[in-house]
Parts: C-alpha cells; structure tokens; sequence
C-alpha cells in the first residue's frame, strides 16, 4: 500500500505489510542468524521516541505506531446536533522467513472454505426507540424493509440497528469505545458516552461531557470500570488532559480529574489509556503517567533519570513500560513495572534501530517490532525474566496491526490475539483471495495450525479465552458475516451465529475497521468514527438468535 508521508521529528515504524527479513542482531537475547540475506545490522534511526500518535481519520488508514497528524480539536465549528436511534428497519509482510522471522509464502490456490457446524447538541443526550421484531418480513424495517427479510434456514437475526445523524466537525467525530458488561453495551459518540441494553437497543444511560472524548481504552476493572480522557476545552487549543472514571455498569460517574504535566517537554498529543487491575496509565509521547482507577490518586510517573518512558502498558495483572534510551542510537527498551510503584526487576533492549509498533499481550509479553528503514519486523516472546524465549516463525503474509486511523493504542492496534501459550495472527488480506488464521505455539514460535476462511472471505480476530477462539467472517455484500468459535488445539470451527443475507448484508458488509465483540450469544459491530454530515448513518450492529 501507498503511505502517507511522515511528519518530521516523528519516529519511523513498521510498514503494516512490509517484508520481515531475518533475525535482529544476536546480543540483545535474540538467537544467532540463520541463512537470510536481509539480517544485516539495521541503521541507527532518527533520534526519537518509540510511539507515536497515528493519523486522523481523513487520511488512508496507516499501519499501528505510524506517526500522524495532530488530533483535530473540537474547536473546529461544531453545529451542534447529535440524535441517536434504531433504525426504523429491523435489523507485514513476514516472507521468506528463516529463523526469528514469520515469513510466508502466497498460494494462489483459494483455500477450502471451513465446515461450520450448527450450534443534536454536544449535551443532546441520544434517543432510542423499540427493538425490532422477530424478522418476519413484516417488521418495522429501516428504510425500504425488513433487515430480517429473505432470510435463509439457518440463518441468525438482526437484533437491533442504531443509526446516528449527527452536524459535527468537517472532520468528523470519533466514536472509539465500545463495551460490552453484563446486559449494557456502552458506545462512545463524540463527548457522549451512552449504554443500551444489549437485548433491544433501548438506552438505559447517557453521560456527557463538556469536551470531546479523545482517548478510551477497551480494557475495565472487574466491576465494570473504566477511565476516559476528555478535551479541556472546545478551542483549537485544548488539550487532552481531562480524566474521569465511569462505570460502565450503572452510567455512574466517578473521579474527574487533570492529568499533571511532568516536566518541561510533556506533551499531551493524542495520548492513549491502558488499564490494569486497579491501575490505568496516560501515555503520551515522551512521558506517561499512573493512576489508581478507585480513586483518581496518582502512583508514578516517568522515572526523571535513564531511559525516558513514553508508555505503561498493562493487562493480567501485569505492566510493562517502554521506553527510549538517551545513548547515540536511541535505544528502545522494555521493562516490567510494578503496577502500584512502578519499579522494575529486568529489562531487554530491542536491537538498533528497531521499535515496538504493536503489544499482543502483556502476560504472556508479545511484541511486534521493526524498522520501517529497513522494512524487518519480527514477533519475539518474552519471559518473565526478561529473556526472549522464541520468535515467531511460518509461512503467509500477514498483517501488521488494525487497519482503523482513530486508535492510538500500542494494544489497541495489534492484530493478533495471544491465550494461554498461543498466538493466533490473521494472514493479510489481498482482492479477490481469502485469509486464513493460524495459531503460533508461545514456547516454540512455530505454527500449530491453520484455518482458511475459504471462498475468497475474510476471517478476522475477536477474542481468545478459556481455550477457543472467537473469529468474525465478515460480511459481503450478498452474504451475512459468521462468529465461529475455533477450539486452541484446532480442528473444524463452529458456527455460533449465522448473520441474515438479504437487505442485512450490505449494511454489515460495509463497517470499516468496526469493533467488534461477542457475549452471551450477541454479537456487537460497532464503528470508530463517522462523518457527522447531517446524515443517518450506521452506528451499531448487533446480532443473535
């Protein structure tokens, strides 16, 4: 794919389909090379931190870690309308790989589909109304019908369709969040957060903010908790500093508070969110900063002296910290990190010139890194002392990171899924072929096994827990998208849910790098931004039986 040029004084990462040739340098705890031609020593990259904020959302979608434009503020001349309602209807490249590298080769050949078997104003607070019915052709359709129309035995339904009409920024809003917690799925829109009942769509609780929603994260407390960030202001100017705690369960608010600079150079420009345990930690460019989720109280910071850290990344219990070292190549370093002190027993330094462009799993710790000037990337597994224990090797092409322009996450852009000591990446997808996934043993890097979407489709990632995988066969055009749940030792996936053909397809067919979740027998697709024209348009998606 063509990239956007990258802004100066911002750091090169991985292309999102870019040749991963050999092995990094031995002495940084990566094992010895093999015969690859392309496992030179990489030059030193610019002196730069590791992360970077990605682009907005009207340019083409860059790969994770790709460096972009400033966030546009919400100072842009809003016109200030927002309404929200069901629809009226019912509704990279890793080749060639030798030892440490996934490398993969192209089959023309399609592979064999699997055997699925049956089983208004900013402070507007948005509408709903009734769910659909039950898809008899005589619904309450959106449109000119039905969504549950013309649907075929077998096939699932269409619970409910949200659309939003919204008069927003020429640049559009984001609406980044989505959470699924007990019978409540939570959706961001704009500075609204709003939850509806996972059922039928019908809005149980909405909280407004007084700037933008500019940073989420997808990952809660075990109650139910999360933490945003918010503009200060709706001035070109306004930073994104403003944070505060939300239950998701009741539409409860918590805490508010400000982010504290740290130092001189603490720049607030397009931060993330990670959260873990009672811990969630601000990342920006060159600092980052912890606080307790209960509470709001700060617990750390970016240590003042060594290598600057710019992320706290957490999930299991655990955190990790990665920073950029002040020798003459800009070293990228990787740490643990008490969640509670920040204190770290190891560290493992990634080799010159390389960056981490994307974060599987924090426990077990899976990295992606590369360097974008000599297009190498590889995926290398840490143990809990801080040594590589493998690096992930195979066959195909593959994907570097989500696809979306709105997520800033170094976690929220990994395209593979990790579970127990498994890695499950999809293959890249190419016009007029279908992908695969394929599941990476932790311990050895080697590929365990393979499924094929098959039928020139698409299969992509939803979540991995208690030993299977759940994957979204998207939709097309004329057909409905599949949830198919694959058992981690492999074998013939199976078909949770069925989406309707007819007038549901093209609808589920065209979410752009969607999120996407399944719970309790419902599937949720969700988008991350929309245009804000002063137009319906498709907002959330959800199915079941």
């Amino acid at each position: 794919m063509t990239e956007p040029p990258q802004p100066p004084n911002q750091p090169p990462t991985p292309s999102g389909y870019g040749h991963l040739p050999g092995p990094p340098q031995p002495g940084y705890g990566y094992p010895q090379q093999g015969e690859n031609p392309y496992a030179q020593q990489p030059p030193t990259v610019p002196q730069q931190p590791p992360t970077a904020p990605q682009q907005p959302a009207y340019y083409p979608p860059p790969p994770p870690g790709l460096p972009g434009m400033p966030q546009p503020s919400s100072g842009m001349t809003p016109k200030k309308k927002l309404t929200v309602l069901i629809a009226a209807s019912v509704a990279a490249v890793l080749v060639a790989g030798t030892v440490a590298y996934v490398g993969f080769f192209k089959d023309d050949k399609d592979p064999e589909p699997p055997v699925a078997q049956e089983s208004t104003s900013p402070d507007a607070k948005p509408s709903g109304s009734p769910s659909v019915d039950n898809g008899d052709g005589s619904g309450n359709g959106a449109g000119d019908g039905d969504l549950n129309s013309a649907r075929k035995q077998g096939e699932d339904k269409v619970l409910w369709l949200k659309t939003a009409k919204i008069d927003g920024p020429g640049v559009g809003v984001d609406t980044d969040g989505q959470w699924v917690v007990g019978d409540t799925v939570a959706k961001t829109v704009w500075k609204n957060l709003t939850g509806y009942g996972a059922a039928d769509g019908k809005e149980k609780w909405t909280i407004s903010f007084p700037g933008d929603i500019c940073a989420v994260t997808g990952q809660m407390t075990a109650d139910g908790k999360t933490v945003v960030l918010f503009r200060n202001g709706e001035s070109d100017t306004a930073d994104c500093n403003q944070m505060r705690m939300v239950d998701l369960k009741t539409g409860k608010e918590g805490w508010t508070k400000e982010v504290p600079k740290d130092g001189l150079f603490d720049l607030f420009a397009s931060p993330s969110l990670s959260l873990t345990g009672d811990a969630v930690s601000v990342n920006r460019v060159t600092r980052a900063s912890v606080f307790k989720v209960s509470t709001g109280d700060k617990l750390f910071a970016t240590p003042s002296e060594g290598c600057m850290t710019g992320s706290y990344l957490g999930g299991n219990g655990k955190m990790i910290g990665i920073a950029t070292c002040q020798d003459a190549d800009r070293t990228v370093e990787v740490k643990d990190a008490d969640p509670a002190t920040g204190k770290s027993t190891w560290s493992f330094k990634l080799p010159k010139g390389f960056q981490v462009s994307s974060v599987y799993s924090v426990d077990p710790l899976v990295l992606d890194i590369g360097n974008e000037e000599k297009k190498e990337r590889s995926i290398v597994v840490i143990g809990p002392d801080g040594k590589q224990r493998a690096t992930v090797t195979g066959e195909g092409s593959f994907a570097s990171g989500c696809r979306s322009s709105f997520s800033r996450s170094l976690q929220a852009c990994a395209a593979g899924l990790v579970d127990s000591n498994t890695l499950y990446l999809p293959t890249a997808t190419e016009a007029g072929t279908g992908n695969e996934i394929v599941a990476f043993d932790l311990a050895s890097g080697k590929a365990k096994w393979r499924t094929p979407a098959g039928d020139k489709r698409t299969l992509t990632l939803v979540k991995a827990a208690n030993g299977s995988l759940i994957a979204y066969r998207k939709a097309e055009y004329d057909k409905g998208g599949e949830v198919l749940s694959i058992p981690a030792a492999g074998g013939e996936p199976t078909a949770l849910l069925r989406h309707p053909s007819g007038p549901a397809a093209p609808v589920e067919s065209s979410f752009f790098s969607p999120k996407a979740d399944y719970v309790d027998g419902r599937f949720f697709l969700s988008v991350t931004h929309l245009l804000a024209r002063g137009k319906d348009e498709k907002f959330l998606m959800v199915f079941g039986k």
